[in-house]
């Protein structure tokens, strides 16, 4: 019998790849071109056979391969590992879904063979430090272990502190989530865990990463990504309170192309959207922000939430690389 976690894990890996293919055409427009080309109501089905993804599904099978091929969930083990998956995907002739240039940079100073602590852009925070982080939240580590291979993953092409911790965040959310949390109790919980996390610096993971941005003491490096990701969460707080007048979560909780907006958006599409998950996907791709990663985010979320079963018959046979999500979703820790 398949576990209720395995069904969750399964829900998240594939949510993301299907909000990643419902947002890929909206990316770049606003909300008057997507609903002239799509109506009102947002992109709603899968185009295609098979459905495309983008570059946020690439490279978190990329993380999700790495963690399956690790003997052992350590740095000096992991590192290489995500390090050659990375390489390989900034190589791939199917790299070709607009690709954020702060991984590509990073990529290419990887394959010098520098540390990467040298080789990451130290000061990017944009979302592809958290868009990719899904299969680290589906892990069954303790959650320091957790917290390194968040922060690591990240890191390895997205050295600024705010990337770092809103890829923690993200994964945290997952976790949570395939353990049964409710939706609607994440940003309390998210907060609980920035106020825990603020000063802790994982030097067993990140090296020597926080002498790239100047300031005297890796506590008060990482404490900058805390905060940051604090007052995202704030925002995301009063947006939730406020009446929900069905238009661009952008406009409440920032445009997501940089990582603590991409968390706050996508909890808020998840959350709103709780008890419909494929709508919870729409909201995300009808934004005037990163509207793919946004809605890859809300799936990873509402999947772990809802298992395979929050999700359309056959969609699962349509969408891009479905043979790699499910052997990652049935892979043993």
């Amino acid at each position: 019998m398949i576990s209720p976690a395995s069904r969750r894990a399964a829900g998240s890996l594939f949510g993301l790849a299907y909000g990643d293919a419902l947002g890929k055409p909206t990316e770049f427009l606003t909300v008057a071109e997507i609903d002239r080309r799509f109506g009102p109501t947002g992109p709603r089905e899968l185009v295609g056979d098979p459905a495309l993804v983008t570059d946020d599904t690439q490279m978190a099978l990329a993380v999700g391969w790495a963690l399956h091929d690790a003997p052992t969930y350590t740095p000096g083990a992991v590192e290489p590992l995500l390090r050659r998956r990375f390489l390989d995907w900034a190589t791939s002739p199917d790299n070709n879904r607009a690709p954020g240039m702060t991984c590509l940079r990073a990529c290419a100073e990887l394959s010098r063979g520098l540390p990467w602590q040298q080789a990451t852009e130290a000061g990017s925070k944009g979302c592809g430090a958290n868009m990719r982080v899904t299969p680290v939240g589906l892990l069954d580590v303790d959650l320091d272990t957790l917290a390194g291979l968040a922060q690591l993953q990240a890191g390895l092409t997205h050295g600024h502190p705010t990337g770092l911790a809103a890829s923690e965040l993200t994964a945290y959310a997952v976790r949570l989530l395939v353990d049964g949390a409710a939706l609607a109790d994440l940003p309390d919980l998210l907060t609980a865990r920035v106020d825990e996390q603020r000063r802790v610096y994982r030097a067993d993971w990140l090296g020597d990463l926080w002498k790239r941005s100047g300031v005297r003491a890796p506590e008060e490096f990482i404490s900058r990504g805390w905060q940051e990701c604090e007052r995202a969460l704030a925002r995301l707080d009063v947006a939730l309170a406020a009446p929900d007048d069905g238009g661009d979560p952008c406009r409440l909780t920032g445009e997501g192309w940089i990582a603590e907006e991409a968390l706050a958006a996508a909890l808020y599409c998840a959350i709103r959207h709780a008890d419909s998950p494929v709508y919870a996907l729409v909201r995300g791709a009808r934004t005037a922000g990163d509207s793919d990663s946004i809605a890859a985010l809300a799936g990873a979320f509402v999947g772990a939430a809802h298992g395979m079963s929050g999700w359309p018959s056959g969609w699962a046979e349509r969408i891009e690389y479905a043979d790699q999500l499910a052997a990652l979703a049935a892979a043993p820790d």
